[in-house]
């Protein structure tokens, strides 16, 4: 995740912007987890994953975010965005 492109600008208001920056502090700590934590989990992903498929590293998007549970309490989950530029031929059989 390139983590200033989040602080960047855009076409968003000073407010919205704020907002939603506020958001990912306050979810960063219920979760306890730094934005340094996060890229360590972005590098584990990216090697795991590199063995099974060529990705664009470069479009990789890894954050955390919350998300409601049936009984209307959230949890903390974390979401991926990886670009596949095409599947790895490992473990396919030839027969």
């Amino acid at each position: 995740m390139d983590f200033f492109k989040f602080f960047g600008k855009d076409d968003n208001t000073s407010k919205d912007i704020a907002k939603e920056r506020l958001k990912l502090v306050l979810i960063h700590d219920r979760a306890n987890v730094s934005p340094k934590f996060l890229e360590m989990i972005k590098g584990d992903i990216i090697k795991v994953i590199s063995n099974y498929m060529e990705i664009e590293e470069k479009g990789f998007d890894i954050r955390l975010s919350r998300i409601e549970k049936d009984d209307d309490t959230y949890a903390s989950a974390l979401i991926a965005n990886i670009p596949i530029k095409k599947m790895k031929n490992i473990g396919k059989n030839n027969g």
